[in-house]
């Protein structure tokens, strides 16, 4: 994806998160991140939003700590969070693409770094609070969902801080049945896990997840639960990375 589409999947993301935010409304619980309720998620993203912004804006070259979350509520609050989208949106828009700025994890440039990160963020937290509603989470559209697996297998998770490890070397596929795509992730007991971008979705794995992009996305994340996909071979791989996969940030 090319730094215009992450931040038009951002402002689609976004805008999508503040109309299900707002229709849930901020006493309703988040059941894909227990303990939380609407208002702590619009609290979260917009302090996210800010922070990245600041970051982006300033050309801040070292990590800056964020300014912490607002207190408000209701409907000051679904404000707070469209002002503070808005005005990554812009920020990201306006940015030249040589800005030097802080990052955490590899990319062509800082620009398509915070572009691509904040488009996840949002896209992820956009299903959070879709599933306060009844109808739970929307699809996430295909390319923004491989583009995704990729950041979450390739970026996050080959980091020696990934926590996910198995006992004995395992092997799960992830394969997309409306793209094509398939990812194959080794695992092991003292290395994080390898992941590898194409090939053939053939061949002997222990674990392999199949389904459309966006499912294989969302369960990846831990927005869903695994039977949202089609699962094969040892289900405690499976059971091991949603204990295990959790995004920290500190």
């Amino acid at each position: 994806m090319k730094v215009v589409q992450y931040v038009d999947a951002l402002e689609t993301a976004g805008r999508a998160l503040a109309v299900a935010a707002g229709e849930a409304g901020p006493d309703a619980e988040v059941p894909t991140c227990p303990g939380w309720r609407v208002r702590d998620l619009l609290r979260h993203t917009a302090m996210v939003h800010r922070w990245a912004t600041d970051l982006v804006v300033h050309a801040r070259t070292t990590y800056q700590p964020d300014a912490g979350e607002t207190s408000l509520d209701g409907q000051e609050l679904l404000a707070c969070f469209r002002e503070g989208h808005a005005g990554l949106v812009a920020a990201l828009r306006a940015a030249p693409e040589s800005l030097e700025c802080w990052t955490f994890l590899p990319a062509p440039s800082p620009l398509a770094f915070w572009a691509r990160r904040q488009a996840h963020e949002t896209t992820v937290h956009r299903a959070d609070a879709e599933s306060a509603l009844a109808a739970g989470p929307r699809p996430v559209e295909p390319l923004v969902a491989v583009d995704g697996i990729d950041e979450l297998l390739i970026r996050f998770h080959g980091r020696s801080r990934s926590r996910v490890r198995m006992a004995e070397p395992r092997t799960l596929r992830v394969r997309a049945t409306d793209t094509g795509d398939v990812w194959t992730v080794r695992l092991s007991a003292t290395e994080p896990p390898r992941t590898e971008r194409g090939g053939r979705a053939s061949g002997p794995v222990d674990t392999e997840l199949v389904g459309a992009a966006d499912r294989l996305y969302l369960v990846l994340w831990n927005r869903l639960p695994v039977d949202a996909v089609t699962l094969t071979g040892d289900e405690e791989l499976a059971r091991v990375w949603r204990e295990t996969s959790g995004i920290t940030w500190s």
